[in-house]
């Protein structure tokens, strides 16, 4: 059976971030993708021009219609915004029997806050100890433990552990913001810590990068139950996706990645 996997984030009308993205990663993962919307923005791959928040009570709306209609496999929780979406978004969830992948979205590509500084200590408080996964950035896992950038593996393995400690079952801590020609993963839960690995892609398209993997994890995770394999998963579909951004030819600015890579790649084969 096909999973059914729910996005809970902000819209990218140029689309290569936000629910957008999320709706494209979990189809290219194989599950079935729904969304309830945050917030719509105005932004293309230059930069994020303006923000219009759904009001609390709506999006608690949308997610509570999906629910009481339609079985959900897993949800992914991305752009929240302020407190009170946060805090809308944590009661719509609480008591759900599905894994919850949190992308603790802070700032965009192009310096934009996506987060009030009201809704750091709601994210922290409530929503983290709901989650499945916890998928920051070296930024956004700074912030959320205030205290410096990672620079270095071990940096990064301690801040997951920190992160792990306010409650996820897991954190999957990633390391694109590290220098060096390695774009390493670190997964930790309780007693394990896993790392994964690829080559960096020297490229600007790299738009949409976090809403993607946490999206194809969502989808990777409500099809196999299984963390470690459903990360290794969504990893190497970020990665070819990042390798073949190339192909498209999407604004003058941070370009999205590849979503749908294999699909055409395999489109190809066939026709020749």
């Amino acid at each position: 059976m096909i999973a059914n996997v729910l996005s809970i984030a902000g819209s990218d009308p140029s689309g290569g971030a936000g629910i957008q993205a999320d709706l494209k990663a979990i189809c290219a993962n194989g599950a079935y993708a729904m969304a309830a919307v945050t917030a719509l923005t105005a932004q293309n791959t230059q930069g994020v021009s303006g923000i219009h928040l759904v009001p609390p009570a709506f999006v608690q709306s949308q997610i509570r219609a999906v629910f009481d209609d339609i079985q959900v496999d897993a949800i992914k929780v991305g752009m929240i915004a302020n407190a009170e979406i946060a805090q809308a978004t944590a009661k719509a969830l609480s008591g759900r029997n599905a894994p919850i992948i949190l992308d603790p979205v802070m700032i965009a590509k192009g310096g934009a806050v996506l987060l009030q500084p009201d809704a750091v200590d709601v994210l922290r408080d409530t929503l983290l100890p709901m989650a499945t996964v916890l998928t920051p950035n070296l930024p956004e896992a700074a912030h959320l433990l205030g205290v410096d950038i990672a620079t270095t593996r071990a940096d990064m393995q301690a801040q997951a552990r920190a992160l792990c400690a306010l409650g996820p079952r897991a954190v999957l801590l990633k390391g694109g913001h590290l220098r060096g020609n390695d774009s390493p993963d670190c997964l930790v839960s309780a007693d394990t810590v896993t790392w994964f690995e690829s080559p960096r892609t020297p490229t600007r398209n790299t738009h949409g990068t976090g809403c993607t993997l946490s999206s194809a994890l969502a989808a990777q995770l409500a099809r196999t139950g299984d963390i470690p394999s459903a990360v290794g998963a969504a990893k190497s579909y970020v990665s070819a996706a990042i390798a073949q951004a190339h192909q498209l030819q999407v604004g003058s600015g941070h370009g999205p990645i590849h979503h749908f890579a294999a699909l055409y790649q395999s489109q190809k084969e066939n026709q020749s």
